[in-house]
């Protein structure tokens, strides 16, 4: 019987990084129910993100706007015993809720917009000078100036609202397309992550899968060209694709040819007049049952994986390089439609399978990231340390801002005795 375990979410060892890591542990679907749930209109008691709704503001910050309230009125109030008839400080009663509106609740808003317009008022009777056109004026440009504050805050905490629902549901879909394997596999240790880019808050294209079938543990990572609906809609063909002929085909190779086939059907019925032009990048693993220590691989136009053993890294190049899935029909007549290759995967050695969104990742001065300069000679208990590791070198690598999503895969064949 063949066990799906496809995924595109991580685990065991999965923590955020910079606060921007989606959390790909098993818990992704509870928190994403949760959010789904939770989804209506904004409590007054809720505290708005940054605008474009991409980071929760920190504690820290919140704090300091706080502070920042609390001067001004305070600093108002100094002002208009500390100086002349003219009352200095009424602009910053003015600013005091502006200022409050994208940081704190709507409920702390509209408390600042009255604590400003109560003492602009109560300044202005001990001066009493309440009956003075230009003070009543004061007084109303103050409370309609707070009126709009809360404007503001509603509005940006809809607007939360509505892209924390598209997100939410967005990872929904992802992860039903592909949902997160085990950590272990009889003698392999597995982990996986699936890093989103900073910038974009599309669903994107890479997709991985895992399969224990009759012959051992088949695998896939790969990248589908594009973004959003469609990139959704072809990555779900090609991992269901993948998941009946690896347990229908007898090699690599041919579960390589199923894919391509799938890819042009799959094109071929869309109505885009681009359609023809997508295509995926893919690499198909494969560990045998048994005794046999080796690893084989098909390589569709895809990174190569990097080996790890003893303190050493190398990528494994394919022999014959071949097309992404989708493009067979560009290759020239006589060629092998794919060539499999197969490495000693000995105990103690770990692979990684990763998508272009590692080996693309650029620094501000455009050096690309070389994952096995910065794997190579490094020690690690597991497949999940190592992806730890990756991810933090490649978030110091590009200084925060990932480009491209991103999905790994790490598989460690174990001694006898663990």
């Amino acid at each position: 019987m063949t066990e799906s375990l496809s995924g595109s979410g991580g685990s065991g060892g999965g923590g955020e990084r910079g606060g921007r890591n989606r959390g790909t542990g098993p818990g992704r679907w509870q928190r994403a129910r949760r959010r789904l749930q939770q989804t209506g209109p904004p409590s007054p008691w809720a505290e708005p993100p940054v605008v474009d709704g991409d980071l929760a503001l920190s504690a820290a910050v919140r704090n300091a706007a706080r502070v920042l309230i609390t001067l001004l009125i305070v600093g108002g109030v100094v002002l208009a015993f500390t100086t002349e008839q003219g009352l200095p400080g009424s602009p910053f009663f003015t600013i005091a809720a502006l200022v409050a509106a994208p940081f704190v609740s709507t409920l702390e808003t509209a408390l600042t917009g009255l604590a400003s317009a109560g003492a602009l008022t109560a300044l202005l009777l001990l001066n009493h000078t309440t009956d003075r056109e230009d003070d009543f004026t004061r007084i109303a440009t103050v409370a309609c100036v707070g009126v709009l504050a809360v404007g503001i805050n509603r509005l940006l905490l809809r607007m939360n609202a509505a892209l924390t629902s598209a997100r939410t549901i967005a990872e929904t879909a992802q992860l039903a397309v592909l949902p997160i394997p085990p950590t272990r596999i009889g003698g392999l240790r597995i982990a996986v992550r699936y890093e989103a880019a900073q910038s974009d808050a599309h669903i994107g294209g890479d997709l991985y899968a895992v399969h224990k079938v009759p012959q051992g543990i088949r695998m896939i990572v790969g990248d589908v060209r594009g973004k959003g609906i469609e990139a959704v809609r072809t990555v779900a063909v090609v991992v269901g694709t993948f998941r009946e002929a690896a347990e229908q085909e007898a090699t690599l190779e041919a579960v390589a040819c199923r894919l391509d086939r799938a890819m042009r059907r799959e094109t071929q019925g869309r109505q885009d007049p681009y359609a023809h032009e997508d295509f995926a990048t893919a690499l198909l693993a494969e560990i045998p049952v048994g005794d046999s220590e080796v690893l084989r691989l098909v390589n569709r136009g895809h990174p190569p994986p990097l080996l790890l053993a003893a303190g050493g890294a190398e990528f494994v190049h394919p022999a014959e390089p071949t097309l992404p899935l989708g493009l067979a029909d560009l290759s020239d007549p006589g060629a092998r439609p794919d060539s499999g290759d197969e490495i000693p995967f000995r105990a103690g050695m770990r692979v990684l399978l990763y998508t272009d969104g590692l080996s693309e990742a650029r620094d501000r001065s455009g050096t690309f990231f070389d994952p096995r300069g910065a794997l190579a000679g490094r020690d690690f208990s597991g497949p999940e340390a190592l992806l730890d590791t990756v991810l933090t070198e490649v978030g110091q690598h590009v200084g925060g801002d990932l480009k491209d999503d991103l999905a790994l895969v790490a598989v460690e064949r174990r001694a006898a005795a663990n």
